[in-house]
């Protein structure tokens, strides 16, 4: 009998593929790996998705390959779903029955869209935007229409738009919310944001409760709103948000919030000492969190804490910065200003439309927030400043206000080296700067040698500067 512990892995997502590299680079062979995946292919980039109907392929976006597994030594099962778990026993069984043992197993199940439970919402031509499956089967019918329609405002719902747009529907985006993103954005971002999606030929409604979807007269579809107005389309993609997929752990008695999600601690534990639960589908101190950067370090905290390590879960960043439609929007922690007592300052240039707002503390010396529509160059220097609590030596205007800023500064000058600039990857401004050093002077250069920027993103724009920071001071050396 093998004497090596036996990790079995349900769901091979991005976060649980990030598990099983973690773990298998790190355990030395002491480690028997099971992957059992419920879709049709390993793990691919969901966060660059979108991509595809941009010219990418499904070989493009994966992550991992039937090779590289068996280059690991890691058993892996495709259309593998799992249906049940025996806590006592510790194995689980797949819907084709096949049974799995194991000493620690990992819950990866992700998330699954949200779709609003009205009727009509199980037409012809009506989809979510989860999987290349998914987007495989919206590009077919999306040759038959002509209007297409997403169903919620957040940044996946501009994505979802931007994808229809692409395929040459006239694209409609409805948000429930006063505003788009009123996750990430304020008030007055979100009308700034509405403004330039609508300038590149997106139409927003926003404050739309949708009564029911029912035959159109033009189109295929006919939506019904709550202010008796109505809106037609051939196509409808519902992309209102998320839930964590906790069925699995629901069924077998594992803890579940109240609200959903797979209830976890610092080590990513549930309820069950031997069964950890990493990603969309966990819940940690009451929180979900939707991005990959979280699970990654939720899934470094798992392996560490089966190996006999001491990294554990404590939070994460929610901060983003993306391009929606080529339109800059960027998030920084208290956007929305909650915390009690909180100073806000806001520009707003509609000619150039550009918005912009700081959320300072009190005392009015540390930023903690900020929302950047339509120029985020300021970001990685806001992000650093908000992040590491550096006091504010200007005012807040200074920061965003044009005609108050000074000459722009490289924010990576002055970081230290232990700065992670690729939260994704734990890649710091050191090992970057190290990269460089030996000769890898592009952010695809350095990608290749760190990983840095490899996963969401976010972090392309500190890694060029770090680049520009690491390049000037060699030149100076010379």
């Amino acid at each position: 009998m093998s004497s090596k512990q036996r990790i079995v892995v349900v769901g091979n997502g991005m976060v649980g593929h990030h598990f099983v590299d973690q773990i298998a680079a790190q355990a030395e062979g002491q480690v028997e790996i099971t992957v059992l995946a419920e879709e049709p292919r390993l793990a691919y980039d969901r966060v660059h998705l979108s991509e595809y109907f941009g010219g990418k392929s499904a070989d493009d976006l994966s992550l991992t390959s039937d090779t590289y597994y068996k280059t690991l030594g890691v058993s892996h099962f495709i259309n593998s779903r799992v249906t049940g778990i025996d806590k006592a026993a510790k194995t689980v069984t797949t819907q084709a029955g096949e049974v799995f043992p194991y000493d620690k197993l990992v819950l990866a199940t992700g998330s699954y869209p949200f779709v609003p439970p009205m009727p009509g919402k199980d037409r012809e031509n009506c989809f979510v935007y989860r999987t290349i499956e998914d987007l495989d089967a919206i590009k077919a019918a999306a040759e038959k229409c002509k209007v297409g329609l997403v169903v919620g405002g957040g940044l996946l719902g501009l994505e979802a738009a931007n994808a229809l747009k692409q395929l040459g529907l006239k694209t409609h985006v409805i948000e429930f919310a006063p505003q788009l993103m009123p996750t990430q954005i304020d008030i007055g971002g979100g009308r700034q944001l509405k403004q330039k999606i609508e300038a590149l030929g997106v139409s927003v409604h926003t404050q739309k409760a949708t009564k029911h979807i029912i035959d159109g007269e033009t189109c295929l579809h006919k939506l019904e709103f709550s202010d008796d107005t109505e809106l037609e389309t051939d196509l409808v993609l519902f992309s209102a948000g998320i839930r964590p997929q906790d069925t699995l752990a629901r069924e077998f008695d594992i803890e579940i919030g109240e609200r959903g999600g797979i209830v976890i601690n610092d080590n990513c534990q549930t309820s069950d000492e031997n069964i950890y639960a990493i990603g969309e589908c966990a819940l940690w101190q009451g929180r979900i969190f939707g991005l990959v950067s979280p699970g990654y370090t939720m899934a470094r905290a798992a392996v560490s804490h089966i190996l006999g390590g001491d990294f554990t879960f404590q939070g994460a960043d929610m901060s983003t910065k993306l391009k929606l439609m080529g339109v800059d929007v960027a998030s920084i922690g208290d956007a929305h200003a909650r915390t009690p007592n909180a100073k806000t300052f806001a520009y707003e240039n509609p000619e150039k439309e550009v918005y912009k707002k700081v959320v300072t503390d009190e005392t009015g010396e540390f930023l903690i927030g900020a929302v950047l529509i339509g120029d985020s160059t300021e970001y990685d220097s806001l992000l650093f400043q908000c992040l590491n609590r550096v006091p504010l030596t200007d005012t807040a205007e200074s920061l965003i206000v044009p005609a108050l800023q000074g000459p722009i500064k490289n924010p990576a000058d002055d970081m230290p080296e232990s700065t992670f600039i690729c939260t994704c990857n734990l890649v710091t401004k050191g090992t970057i700067a190290e990269a460089i050093q030996q000769g890898c002077d592009t952010v695809d250069l350095v990608r290749a040698k760190t990983k840095a920027s490899s996963s969401c993103g976010t972090c392309v724009g500190m890694v060029q500067n770090v680049i520009d920071s690491e390049l000037a001071k060699l030149a100076i050396e010379a």
